[in-house]
């Protein structure tokens, strides 16, 4: 999903998923967040709580996020609808 691009937009290798990590670590310290709370996985858990809060269909918001039990993806849905 995630894919370097050189100075010249031509696109790359996939990064890994430490790579994506790093990253999104990086980004949370600029933010003056705590970079030890977010991993790659903060992107996919940020997506489905967002897409549960606008109403998503929870079998579409599987299928982007390659879930496979329903049980995972309602336990976003829940938290999500915790803070309404």
């Amino acid at each position: 999903m995630f894919r370097s691009i050189d100075r010249h937009g031509r696109i790359g290798a996939a990064l890994s998923a430490q790579s994506v990590a790093l990253i999104v670590k990086r980004h949370a310290e600029v933010a003056g967040l705590d970079p030890q709370e977010f991993a790659g996985h903060s992107l996919r858990a940020g997506f489905l709580t967002s897409a549960a809060e606008a109403g998503a269909d929870v079998l579409r918001m599987m299928e982007v996020s390659r879930h496979k039990r329903v049980e995972t993806v309602q336990g976003y849905v829940r938290r999500a609808n915790g803070f309404k």
